[in-house]
C-alpha cells in the first residue's frame, strides 16, 4: 500500500480535527488554536482516513466557521460580562471554533495512483484535517494532468482549482455525450471572461467544432485579435492559432441569407411598405406574399435581388392592378395606395429601402458565404481539425449606415473615404438579428438530425450569449423572437443525443426559460443572484445546501474593489466540471485576474 498520501498530508498545514456531529456529506471541524485567526471560509480542506483495506483521501470546502463559548451563554456570566466587558478566566480562553466542511470528492489509494471513491463511513473524531495545496492536488490528479484546465483558484485561497472540459465524442479525452452549460451573473460579474476561458479549454480538441453566436460582438473582437472591453485581455487568437485550430469570424457584412421566407420577413420589418402607406398587419403580409411569389415565378434569384432589374420588376408588380387587389380589396384603399405609389421616387426606394434588404442576400460580397455553407463548415465531420466559427450579429458589424451618418464629420476632418464595396448599406435591427439566429438554429438542427440518422456524433458546442433575450421565460410578443425561443427549447431537449451541446450566457436566471435551465448540466453562478426571484431560482437549483448558499451570498461585487488589479470575480459551480466535484456538491472559485498567471497555469504559449 502506498504511503504517498500520508507523506503529502504531513507537509500540509494542519488546521483542525474531525469533530461531532459529522456525517458522510458534512463534516464538523474542531479548529486548532493555531488556526483560529486564519481565513478558513472557502478554503479547500483534506483529510486521510482508512476505509476497508485502503487509504482514502477526502476533500471539501469549508463553508462556515462558528464560535461557541458555553460560559458566555450562561445568564449569570452574561450579566457579569455586561458590567466588565470580559471575564479573563473564560473570555477567549474558553472559546471553541467550529467549522463546517462540505465534502465534494473522495479518492482511494490504488498503488501509486488514486481512483474515485465515496465516503462510506465517518472517520473517527480527532482525525487530522489539513489545508489542501497545489502539491496535494497535483499528486491526487497526476494520472489526469493532461486533461485538466485551470480557470482560477479556490475561493479566496491559493491552490488552483482543477477543472476538466471534455469534448463530446468518445475516447480518453471525451465525455462520450454532449451536455449543456450555463453561466449566470450580473453585468460585470466576469461571465464573458469565464466563457472565453472555457472556449480556449475546448479549443485544444481538434475534433471538436465550436460555434459562437455573438449578438454583442465581444467574442468576435478577441478571436480576431482585437481588444474587448475591460482590462483583462485574453490573447485568444494567438493561443488558439498555436493549437492549429482555425478561426472564422462572420459578420453581417459577409453572411448571405438564403431563404425567400427570410426575405419576406425582413421586408415586412423594413420601412419599404410603410413608405407606401401599407401599415403592419394582414395587408402588408398579403402584399409581401404576392410579391415574393411572383418574383419567384419570374425566376428572379435571391442573390440578384440587389440589381436594378430585379427592383424594377418588383416595383412594376406593385403598380399592377391585379396585384393591388390581392392586398387591398376595397377600391378606396387601392386609390389611396396608387396615389402614394405614383408620387414615390423609384430611385429613392431602390437606394434607401430596397438595397438595404437585398444586400443581405447578395452572394458576390467579398468573403461572403451562405448560411448553409457556414453551417456545413462547422459540422463537417470529415475534417480532422474542425474550426471555431463566430457569428458576429452586433450592430457594430453593420458599418454602412453609421458610416453614412458620419460622412459630414469625416469630410470635415479631411479623411479620405474608402470606395470599398463593403460599405454598401444593409438593414439591421433586433428583429432581423432574431431571424438570422433562427435560420442558423434551423440549419444546425436539420444537419444534426441527418448526422444522427447515420449514427454520427457531431461533437460540437454552440455558445449563445445574451440567452435571456433569446429564450425568455415569458412568451415574447414578437413572432420572430418567439420562433427563436421555441427552437432553443427544442434544441436543449433533443440535440444532446446528436453530440451537440449548448452553452448559455445570461445576466439573469429567473427570466430564462425553465426548460433550458432544467436541461443545463454544468452551472456557473457569478455575483448578482442573491436577491429576490434570482435567489429563489438559485435556491431551487442548489437544493437544500443552505451552507453553500450562505457562502455564495458572501460574494462581493467585483467593481466595489479599490483597483482593477484587486478585483475578485467569484463563481459557484455545480455539475461534473471538476474532478473535485463528482459528489455533486457546489465548488467555489475566483477566476484568474492576471492574464500571465492564467496562461502559465494552462501551459499556453504566447509571443512576448
Amino acid at each position: 500500500m502506498s504511503n504517498k498520501p500520508k507523506s503529502l498530508l504531513d507537509t500540509a498545514e494542519k488546521i483542525g480535527v474531525i469533530g461531532s456531529p459529522s456525517s458522510t456529506t458534512d463534516v464538523t471541524l474542531d479548529i486548532l488554536a493555531s488556526a483560529v485567526n486564519k481565513k478558513l471560509v472557502g478554503e479547500l480542506a483534506v483529510f486521510q482516513y482508512q476505509q476497508e483495506d485502503s487509504v482514502h483521501i477526502a476533500l471539501g470546502q469549508i463553508t462556515e466557521v462558528t464560535l461557541r463559548n458555553v460560559w458566555h451563554e450562561d445568564a449569570t456570566m452574561r450579566s457579569l460580562i455586561r458590567q466588565r466587558g470580559r471575564v479573563d478566566a473564560v473570555s477567549e480562553r474558553q472559546d471553541t471554533h467550529l467549522g463546517q466542511m462540505t465534502l465534494s470528492a473522495v479518492f482511494a489509494a490504488n498503488g501509486n495512483t488514486y481512483k474515485p471513491s465515496i465516503l462510506g463511513t465517518v472517520p473517527a473524531t480527532g482525525t487530522g484535517i489539513h489545508l489542501a495545496d497545489d502539491q496535494v492536488l497535483d499528486q491526487l490528479l497526476s494520472p489526469y494532468s493532461n486533461q485538466l484546465s485551470y480557470l482560477g483558484k479556490v475561493y479566496s485561497s491559493k491552490p488552483k482549482l482543477p477543472m476538466w472540459f471534455k469534448h463530446f465524442g468518445r475516447g480518453p479525452d471525451g465525455a462520450g455525450e454532449a451536455y449543456h452549460l450555463g453561466i449566470f451573473g450580473k453585468t460585470g460579474s466576469g461571465k464573458s471572461v469565464l466563457a472565453k476561458m472555457i472556449i480556449m479549454a475546448y479549443a485544444k480538441f481538434p475534433q471538436m467544432g465550436i460555434l459562437v453566436i455573438d449578438p454583442q460582438g465581444e467574442f468576435s473582437k478577441e478571436l480576431e485579435g482585437g481588444s474587448a472591453p475591460g482590462n483583462f485581455q485574453l490573447p485568444m487568437k494567438e493561443v488558439i492559432s498555436k493549437q492549429h485550430k482555425p478561426i472564422s469570424v462572420y459578420s453581417v457584412r459577409n453572411i448571405v441569407l438564403d431563404r425567400w421566407e427570410l426575405f419576406g420577413q425582413i421586408l415586412y420589418e423594413s420601412r419599404f411598405f410603410e413608405r407606401l402607406s401599407i401599415s403592419k398587419g394582414n395587408n402588408r403580409q398579403l402584399a409581401i406574399d404576392e410579391l415574393t411569389d411572383r418574383l419567384k415565378k419570374a425566376r428572379i434569384a435571391l442573390r440578384n435581388l440587389h440589381t436594378r432589374d430585379s427592383f424594377d420588376k418588383a416595383w412594376n408588380l406593385l403598380g399592377d392592378d391585379t396585384v393591388q387587389k390581392v392586398f387591398y380589396k376595397q377600391a378606396e384603399a387601392r386609390e389611396r395606395f396608387k396615389s402614394v405609389y405614383n408620387e414615390a421616387d423609384p430611385d429613392d426606394f431602390y437606394n434607401n429601402q430596397w438595397l438595404p434588404v437585398a444586400h443581405l442576400f447578395r452572394e458576390d460580397r467579398k468573403g461572403a458565404k451562405k448560411v448553409e455553407t457556414i453551417i456545413w463548415e462547422l459540422l463537417d465531420l470529415n475534417k480532422h481539425v474542425r474550426p471555431i466559427i463566430v457569428i458576429d450579429l452586433s450592430s457594430e458589424s453593420v458599418t454602412i449606415q453609421q458610416k453614412a451618418d458620419a460622412r459630414p464629420l469625416v469630410q470635415a476632418m479631411g479623411i479620405e473615404e474608402s470606395s470599398d464595396s463593403e460599405s454598401t448599406n444593409v438593414l439591421w435591427n433586433d428583429m432581423i438579428q432574431a431571424l438570422v439566429i433562427k435560420r442558423l438554429l434551423q440549419g444546425i438542427e436539420t444537419i444534426a438530425e441527418q448526422a444522427y440518422g447515420q449514427d454520427q456524433n457531431l461533437n460540437t458546442l454552440v455558445m449563445m450569449d445574451e440567452a435571456h433575450r433569446l429564450a425568455p421565460r415569458e412568451e415574447p410578443e414578437e413572432e420572430e423572437l418567439n420562433g427563436v425561443r421555441s427552437l432553443l427549447i427544442d434544441a436543449v431537449r433533443t440535440t444532446r443525443k446528436y453530440g451537440l451541446g449548448w452553452m448559455f450566457i445570461s445576466q439573469t436566471l429567473s427570466s430564462l426559460h425553465r426548460e433550458i435551465v432544467g436541461q443545463v448540466r454544468i452551472f456557473f453562478f457569478g455575483f448578482g443572484l442573491s436577491m429576490g426571484n434570482e435567489f429563489k431560482s438559485l435556491s431551487e437549483l442548489v437544493g437544500g445546501r443552505n451552507k453553500a448558499l450562505d457562502l455564495y451570498q458572501l460574494f462581493r461585487d467585483p467593481h466595489s474593489s479599490f483597483s482593477t488589479e484587486s478585483r475578485e470575480y467569484s463563481f459557484m459551480t455545480i455539475g461534473p466540471v471538476s474532478p473535485l466535484s463528482f459528489a455533486g456538491t457546489p465548488l467555489f472559485f475566483n477566476v484568474f485576474n492576471d492574464v500571465d498567471e492564467y496562461l502559465k497555469a494552462n501551459n499556453f504559449e504566447v509571443t512576448k
